[in-house]
């Protein structure tokens, strides 16, 4: 991984949480903005991270959610099963 890379995927975790905390989602437009006037290399390995990370993120959310799901349907229809005796 490159210098550029390194620092953009630390930059972008910052970023993201700090999104992710205040739902400013202007601040990855402004450092954007800020990096690819210095260093378009940067700016593009910034938005690259940026999106890698958020998918990576949703991906996450989306399989513990489902896990939860599924752990919820699997102990429903248990606790749904009237012992026979009981009948």
């Amino acid at each position: 991984m490159s210098l550029a890379d390194d620092l953009a995927n630390k930059l972008a975790a910052k970023v993201i949480a700090h999104v992710e905390k205040t739902g400013d989602e202007d601040i990855i437009k402004i450092m954007s903005q800020s990096l690819g006037d210095s260093s378009q290399t940067l700016q593009e390995a910034f938005i690259t991270s940026i999106r890698v990370q958020r998918a990576a993120i949703r991906a996450d959310r989306q399989l513990k959610a489902r896990i939860a799901e599924m752990e919820r349907d699997a102990v429903a229809p248990a606790a749904a099963q009237v012992p026979e005796g009981d009948a």
